[in-house]
């Protein structure tokens, strides 16, 4: 036989919903924000794999998959892009190359069901024709970023570029790209 659930249960239930929320309205200032402790999760998702992050993070921050259309990802690692990666020669073997294309491919932005990760996959994302696709020439990249002034990034010796995420956003290398947690070197917290 079925029970109904009683009134009582249903007033229980509802004076713990309200005496939770009391409870967080009353505390201080960085636990009553929700929001707050949103920003403690990834909101791009970070880099995972063993050979990429040894690979590409021991020169510059793992960037996650999800910054790049699989396109552009495919477009870095074809072997004469490699041999010219930004000015460096990253040429690696071709069974490794096999392995990170896989890996960044099926975890590109188009390939994402993350908000974030989708709105780096619109068109004109993959970089201009005449050079390799840049996570900086992205339309959603520059939109989030055209009122940092230059002096405190590229001029930034502590910074240099816009290229070295984990410089400002304190929590790059989990995938936190919060824009209230951002701390540029020598300048300090941005706010908007």
């Amino acid at each position: 036989m079925l029970q109904r659930p009683s009134i009582a249960r249903f007033a229980l239930m509802g004076l713990l919903l309200v005496a939770t929320g009391a409870a967080l309205a009353a505390t201080g200032d960085e636990t009553r924000d929700w929001r707050r402790w949103l920003r403690m999760f990834p909101n791009i998702a970070p880099a995972t794999q063993p050979a990429y992050l040894q690979e590409c993070g021991s020169c510059h921050l793992a960037y996650p998959p999800g910054v790049l259309p699989a396109a552009s990802w495919n477009r870095i690692l074809a072997p004469e892009s490699l041999a010219d990666h930004y000015g460096d020669d990253a040429s690696l073997p071709d069974d490794l190359v096999a392995e990170l294309r896989t890996y960044l491919t099926a975890n590109a932005a188009d390939r994402s069901a993350r908000v974030r990760e989708r709105a780096f996959a619109v068109p004109g994302a993959s970089g201009s024709d005449a050079g390799l696709p840049r996570i900086t020439e992205t339309p959603y990249f520059i939109r989030k970023h055209h009122r940092i002034p230059a002096r405190l990034v590229t001029d930034n010796p502590e910074v240099g570029s816009f290229s070295q995420c984990n410089r400002c956003h304190i929590g790059a290398d989990a995938g936190i790209f919060d824009e209230r947690q951002v701390e540029i070197p020598g300048f300090g917290r941005w706010k908007d």
